[in-house]
């Protein structure tokens, strides 16, 4: 949604979640490096958590062209010297943007994105992660998920039940599933953390 006079794009649940994952992320990210964050949507979580975790560096990154133009809008109207430009990254892809460029990454963030992508997006995150971070780098992943194949509220099936009308790949994810496919690729499953509105942020850390 754009209720602006320009290319930001507005998504009402980042204002509704981003004062509970920045007190994760404040926690679980290295105090210095480069953070990532694949799939920033209309970057507004960029524009909020830049900010408030410097000295750190962040680098946006969406591959849909209107939300990398929402992105650098929101960087643009409300700018941090350690936010950059948005990055073209598809998670599937076997060589990110960031490693053409040589850019050391510390940590990866990744919010709101598993269950509204096919899994080959789940399993190319997790790949990207293990090429890219370094030992005891973080994969900090905010969303809903199943706990042993169920659902941990209603409302949680109701959604599931939409995302897969929408596109029968969607769907909120079993988090065992997840942690399977980290573990492939050398992530190391640390902590989940109940957050509001039937979600989770969980935490893995690379060999």
């Amino acid at each position: 949604m754009n209720s602006f006079n320009d290319a930001r794009q507005y998504a009402p649940a980042t204002e509704r979640n981003r004062e509970f994952i920045l007190e994760v992320l404040q926690r679980v990210l290295p105090p210095t490096g480069n953070i990532l964050e694949i799939a920033s949507g209309t970057g507004e979580h960029a524009i909020f958590f830049s900010p408030r975790l410097q000295p750190r560096q962040w680098f946006p990154s969406d591959p849909n062209p209107m939300l990398r133009e929402s992105i650098a809008a929101w960087q643009k109207h409300s700018s941090s010297d350690n936010l950059h430009l948005p990055l073209n990254i598809d998670a599937r892809e076997s060589i990110w943007a960031v490693e053409k460029e040589d850019i050391e990454i510390a940590a990866i963030v990744n919010i709101n994105m598993i269950h509204i992508s096919p899994w080959s997006t789940c399993l190319g995150l997790m790949a990207g992660a293990g090429r890219l971070l370094p030992k005891n780098g973080v994969l900090y992943l905010y969303g809903p998920y199943k706990l042993n194949g169920e659902h941990t509220a209603p409302s949680n099936v109701a959604f599931d039940e939409s995302l897969q009308f929408q596109n029968s790949e969607w769907g909120v994810r079993n988090l065992e599933d997840v942690i399977a496919s980290a573990k492939k690729e050398g992530l190391n499953f640390v902590e989940k953390v109940e957050m509001p509105a039937n979600n989770l942020s969980v935490v893995f850390y690379k060999d």
